[in-house]
C-alpha cells in the first residue's frame, strides 16, 4: 500500500505536503520494523527481511531524494539504538546461562572426585604408620594398580559417555540403558586379565629390579585389592549413567557417606582385627562397595532417574551392537593411559638424575599437587562433554559450539590463576610436605615451570571434553601421541641430560607437550563442522539401536 501511494502521487506531480504525510507513514513502518527487531533478538537475532519497502526511485523527483535519504538514515540509526543494546544483553544472558549449566554439573563432579581422591590419602596416612617396608610396598602397589587396572577401566568407561550423552539429548533413553549395561559387562571382562596380572605380580616387579621385601608387600596388598575390581567395574559406568541424566548430586552424597565410614572401617580392620596392611586394602574395597550401594539405592527409589532394568526385558539388544561402544572405548583408554603413563616415565627419569632420592621425592610432591589441581579441569571437562553431547543429540549444533567455547574459556582462565599461584607460592607449597632443603630447592625451581604447564593442561583437558562429547576420541589419541611422546618426552630427555639442565629440564618438556597438545586440540575445534557433528550424533545413536519405540517407558 505504501509503495502504491508513493508511486501514484509522484506520477501526478502533487505538492510536497502529501509526500510528508507518506514519509510520516514510512516513519511508523520503520518504528514497527525496529519493534520486530526487538522481538527477534530474543529468539534468533534480528532479520532485516521481515519488512520490505520498495520505492520507485526513477519516478521520484530529484529535489525529494535528500529528504528520503535523511529520513532513512535517522531510522537506520534508530534501529541500531534499539538492536545493539539488546544484542549485548542477550549475549551476556547466554554466557551467564551457560556458566550456570556448566557449574551445576561440574561442582558435584569436582566434589565427588575430591572425596574419592581422599580415599588414597587416608590409605597413605595409615601406611605411613606401619614402617618403611609397608609404606614403600603399599605405595608401589597403589601405583601399579592405578597403571595396570584403574586407569584402563576408567578409560574404557569413557567410551560410553559420547553415546549416552548424545542419545539422552535425542531422547533415546533405551540406548542409554543398553550402553550402561554393555559397559558394565566390558569392564567385568577386562578385570579378568587384570586379576591374573595382579596374582603374578611378584616375578613382574622383581624382573623390573624391585626389592624382594617391597615386592612381597606389594603383592599381598594387590591380592586383597582384587575384590574391588568387580565393584569398580559397576561403579564407573553407574556414575556415567547418572551423570548423563544430569544427576550428579547422588554420587557426591554417596562419596561423602563412604568417606565418613572409611576412617572407622580402616581402624576396625587394622587395629581391632590386626590385619595390618591387608586391612587397608580391604577398607579401600569397602569404600567402592559403599558407593555402589548408595547409588543403587538412589536409582531404585528415585522418581526422576531412568530405570535401566526396564530395558533388560529384551536382552537381544544388549548382546548385539557392540561396534560403536568398542570403537569409542579403545581410543578413550589409549588417550587416558598415554597421558597417565607419561608422568610415571618422568618419575622414572627423575631417579636417573643427580640426588635421585630428592628428585624422586620432589616429583612425587609435584604429582600430588598436579592431581589436586587437575580435579577442577577434569570436572569441567566432564561437564563440557555432557553439554556438547546433549546439544548435538538434540540437533542443536550452534548451542553445542557455544557450550564448548564458554567451557574452554573458563579452563584457560583457571589455568592462568593456577600459574600465578604456583609462581607466587613456589617457596611455600613444598613446606606443606617436607622440610628437606634439597627437595625444597628442587620444588622452587620446578613450580614456576609447572605453572606454565598447567595453563596448557587446563586448556587441553577442556578441549578433550569437547572431543568426547562429539564422539571423536581417536583425534585425542593422535594428538596425545604427537604432543607427549613425539614432542614432550624427547624434549625432556634432551634438556635434562644432553643440555645438562637437570631436574628443571624434565618439566620444561612437559610444558612443551601441554602447549602443543592444547594448540592442536583448539585448532581441531576451530575447524570443526558442528552441523556435520550433529548429523553424526544422530547416526551414532541410530546405529546402536534402530528400534527405540519403547524409550519413553524407561522414564517414570
Amino acid at each position: 500500500m505504501v509503495e502504491e501511494e508513493v508511486h501514484s502521487q509522484v506520477l501526478n506531480d502533487e505538492p510536497a505536503e502529501p509526500t510528508s504525510k507518506i514519509l510520516s507513514e514510512l516513519s511508523s513502518v520503520s518504528v514497527s520494523k525496529a519493534g520486530m527487531c526487538m522481538m527477534d533478538v530474543n529468539e534468533a537475532g534480528p532479520r532485516d527481511t521481515d519488512t520490505v519497502i520498495v520505492i520507485n526511485h526513477e519516478k521520484i523527483k530529484q529535489k525529494k531524494q535528500p529528504s528520503k535519504i535523511q529520513d532513512n538514515g535517522i531510522h537506520g540509526a534508530r534501529e541500531d539504538n534499539y538492536c545493539n543494546p539488546l544484542r549485548r544483553q542477550v549475549l551476556l544472558h547466554k554466557v551467564v546461562e551457560e556458566l550456570i549449566l556448566l557449574g551445576t554439573s561440574a561442582c558435584p563432579v569436582a566434589t565427588t572426585t575430591f572425596l574419592v581422591f581422599s580415599k588414597s590419602v587416608i590409605s597413605m596416612l595409615f601406611l605411613s604408620h606401619m614402617g618403611k617396608s609397608e609404606l614403600a610396598g603399599g605405595a608401589l602397589a597403589i601405583g601399579f594398580a592405578n597403571i595396570t587396572g584403574f586407569s584402563i577401566m576408567k578409560g574404557l568407561c569413557m567410551g560410553m559417555d559420547p553415546i549416552c550423552f548424545q542419545a539422552y539429548g535425542a531422547k533415546r533413553y533405551s540406548v542409554v540403558s543398553q550402553i550402561y549395561i554393555k559397559t558394565f559387562f566390558l569392564l567385568l571382562l577386562i578385570s579378568i586379565p587384570i586379576t591374573f596380572l595382579w596374582l603374578n605380580i611378584e616375578p613382574v616387579l622383581q624382573g623390573l629390579g624391585q626389592d624382594r621385601v617391597i615386592t612381597k608387600v606389594a603383592a599381598s596388598y594387590l591380592v586383597f585389592s582384587l575384590p574391588e575390581l568387580p565393584a569398580l567395574a559397576h561403579l564407573l559406568p553407574l556414575r556415567s549413567f547418572l551423570r548423563t541424566q544430569g544427576l550428579n548430586s547422588p554420587a557426591t552424597i554417596s562419596a561423602t557417606c563412604a568417606t565418613i565410614l572409611h576412617l572407622p572401617i580402616n581402624y576396625f580392620l587394622i587395629s581391632y582385627l590386626n590385619l595390618g596392611m591387608k586391612g587397608i586394602a580391604l577398607a579401600s574395597t569397602c569404600f567402592t562397595y559403599n558407593m555402589n550401594i548408595g547409588l543403587l539405592l538412589y536409582l531404585y527409589l528415585s522418581k526422576v532417574a531412568i530405570k535401566p532394568w526396564v530395558a533388560t526385558t529384551n536382552m537381544v539388544f544388549v548382546l548385539k551392537g557392540w561396534g560403536p561402544l568398542l570403537s569409542l572405548a579403545i581410543p578413550s583408554v589409549c588417550s587416558v593411559c598415554l597421558e597417565w603413563w607419561w608422568y610415571e616415565i618422568i618419575l622414572f627419569l627423575s631417579g636417573l638424575l643427580k640426588n635421585p632420592e630428592s628428585c624422586v621425592a620432589a616429583t612425587g610432591i609435584i604429582m600430588q599437587l598436579t592431581g589436586i589441581v587437575y580435579v577442577l579441569p577434569f570436572s569441567l571437562s566432564m561437564s563440557i562433554s555432557q553439554r556438547v553431547g546433549h546439544e548435538l543429540g538434540a540437533g542443536q549444533p550452534a548451542r553445542a559450539q557455544w557450550a564448548a567455547g564458554v567451557g574452554i574459556s573458563i579452563a584457560f582462565i583457571y589455568g592462568l590463576v593456577i600459574s600465578v599461584i604456583y609462581i607466587a607460592l613456589r617457596n611455600v607449597l613444598g613446606i606443606l610436605y617436607t622440610r628437606e632443603t634439597q627437595i625444597l630447592v628442587l620444588l622452587s625451581s620446578a613450580l614456576p615451570v609447572m605453572g606454565f604447564a598447567e595453563v596448557g593442561n587446563a586448556l587441553q583437558t577442556a578441549a578433550c571434553g569437547v572431543l568426547t562429547g562429539s564422539a571423536r576420541p581417536k583425534v585425542g589419541v593422535r594428538i596425545n601421541i604427537a604432543a607427549f611422546y613425539l614432542i614432550g618426552l624427547p624434549m625432556s630427555i634432551v634438556m635434562a641430560f644432553n643440555l645438562k639442565m637437570g631436574y628443571q629440564g624434565l618439566w620444561l618438556g612437559l610444558v612443551a607437550s601441554q602447549v602443543a597438545c592444547a594448540l592442536l586440540m583448539v585448532y581441531t575445534l576451530i575447524k570443526t563442522d558442528w552441523i556435520n557433528e550433529s548429523k553424526r550424533a544422530e547416526e551414532l545413536t541410530l546405529i546402536v539401536n534402530k528400534d527405540d519405540t519403547e524409550s519413553i517407558e524407561l522414564v517414570p
